[in-house]
């Protein structure tokens, strides 16, 4: 399976601008802000990926749920649920 990105690449310094309040709040609480920015864009960076293979993929998606429509799937005779 392809990675989304180099988790062996190096760590770049960043400028950032957050809401005091809420950046204070994270502070007393011991949250690991470069981890949790990560843990954000790695989701987001997921999302839109996986939004772009659906794209990128939905004659085919429609064909074969077509085909299953028409034909039924493969095995139906078989199964016992």
């Amino acid at each position: 399976m392809q990675t989304l990105y180099d988790v062996k690449a190096p760590k770049k310094a960043t400028n950032l601008s957050v809401n005091s309040d809420l950046l204070m709040k994270s502070k007393a609480l011991n949250i690991n802000l470069s981890a949790t920015l990560e843990k954000a864009l790695t989701s987001m960076l997921s999302e839109a990926e996986g939004n772009k293979w659906q794209e990128e993929n939905k004659k085919a998606i429609k064909a074969y749920n077509d085909f299953v429509d028409e034909h039924g799937c493969f095995g139906d005779e078989y199964r016992e649920f």
